[in-house]
């Protein structure tokens, strides 16, 4: 195994009934790297990233996270998931909660944090995000790309590995897609290690060290977004680019 290596997946096959959606999947995430995944709807890239951190299960293969496979259940599962953060579409925010609450509450419950602790965190963190004067608000009060962003926020504050963001813009509106992609590329290039499935092809070409292309469940291909964006090898990938780089 590389030394750098944080997140790696051998042999990895995931069926939704007779559907083959993760197809003998090997993947390697280096520390510090971007890893942007596309790919058409379908394709398993959700569903990849989903189970980097066992929010879905496989039938085959093996996930390692810094060498240690993926706990199945219970507490080990818990510190997975402090360990590498999620971010989904919808926010997954508590409503009754406010800003503030919604970041420190798994530093408290999770890492075990006192309140005062968490919450001086929490605000640190609302300010890199650009949000520190909402802390007070209830997330209903807020613009779907600042709930998305605190979402960021709540992620960080777990200290995280790394962070598996699943289509982090497409519940957005246009006008506040690049509030979020600004906060990511931030983190980029700050070093932090990050999966993203996403439509955003700017951001895959500006942030990420590498683009991930998946079609029908495999990955057809796998380079830097330079080579991946004027030259790609696959028909899979042509047709797709030319698609999408039209509009």
């Amino acid at each position: 195994m590389a030394v750098d290596s944080l997140i790696e997946l051998r042999g990895v096959n995931k069926y939704y009934g007779p559907l083959h959606v993760l197809q003998n999947i090997d993947l390697t995430v280096a520390r510090g790297e971007v890893v942007v995944v596309i790919g058409p709807s379908g394709s398993g890239k959700s569903t990849l990233c989903r189970a980097m951190n066992r929010l879905e299960t496989i039938e085959s293969g093996l996930i390692t996270i810094e060498g240690t496979p993926l706990p199945a259940e219970g507490r080990g599962l818990a510190r997975l998931r402090a360990e590498v953060g999620m971010v989904f579409q919808s926010f997954n925010l508590f409503a009754h909660r406010t800003v503030l609450d919604n970041v420190s509450l798994a530093q408290i419950k999770v890492r075990k944090r006192k309140k005062e602790d968490a919450d001086r965190r929490s605000r640190e963190l609302l300010d890199r995000v650009g949000l520190l004067s909402q802390a007070d608000k209830l997330p209903a009060q807020l613009s779907g790309g600042q709930q998305q962003r605190v979402a960021i926020a709540r992620a960080l504050a777990m200290d995280p590995k790394a962070l598996l963001f699943d289509e982090p813009t497409s519940a957005l509106d246009p006008e506040m897609i690049n509030e979020v992609l600004e906060v990511m590329r931030q983190l980029a290039r700050e070093g932090m290690t990050m999966v993203v499935v996403t439509h955003e092809m700017g951001f895959a070409r500006s942030a990420a060290n590498r683009v991930v292309f998946m079609s029908d469940g495999r990955i057809v291909e796998d380079r830097t977004p330079e080579d991946f964006f004027t030259a790609p090898e696959s028909d899979r990938a042509k047709d797709f680019l030319s698609k999408i780089l039209k509009h």
